[in-house]
């Protein structure tokens, strides 16, 4: 933290000059994996800055975001996290480091230092592959709008609720 601090000259900035080098680092970095960080997926995020992770075991586990990503970085479900371990936490047990985007997991992959168990991951940007009847995973296709449209995670599970025209019945009597 002292070597940003000296090297941009972090205490005279303002905050949007901060949050710039902050998201650009995050985009732009290359990703150096050492002994202390390993690789997670957010399962979701729990509020005040925690989001809740797995780690290549399967283990599920909190993980903290730094002030410096906080208000620059957003995490949504299904991303994937470069962390280090914590510790002095029992809850919270890790601490973001990197925020991986489609291009570093690709280096990632390409150099070798993806985990397996992660395989899945395709593009945060596709759409995810259809099964057809053969099994043959087959990408997503561009044939009628529908198709293109994601699923809004946050109204999956919303009861839907009819409203009755509660005039027309005082007219009947």
């Amino acid at each position: 933290s002292s070597g940003i601090n000296a090297e941009y000259g972090w205490n005279i900035m303002s905050e949007a000059t901060k949050r710039k080098i902050v998201t650009h680092e995050a985009v732009n970095c290359e990703i150096k994996l050492t002994n202390e960080h390993f690789i997670v997926k957010v399962l979701e995020g729990r509020g005040n800055n925690l989001h809740e992770v797995q780690l290549v075991d399967g283990t599920k586990t909190l993980c903290s975001m730094p002030p410096k990503f906080r208000k620059s970085v957003w995490i949504k479900r299904g991303h994937y996290l470069v962390v280090e371990s914590i510790k002095e936490g029992r809850k919270v047990s890790c601490e973001m480091v990197y925020m991986l985007y489609p291009d570093q997991i690709r280096q990632l992959k390409k150099d070798g230092d993806w985990p397996e168990k992660f395989s899945e991951f395709t593009d945060y940007r596709e759409p995810p592959a259809e099964v057809d009847s053969e099994g043959d995973r087959e990408s997503g296709g561009e044939d009628s709008e529908t198709d293109s449209l994601e699923e809004n995670v946050n109204q999956r599970d919303r009861p839907v609720v009819y409203l009755s025209d509660s005039s027309s019945e005082e007219d009947d009597d």
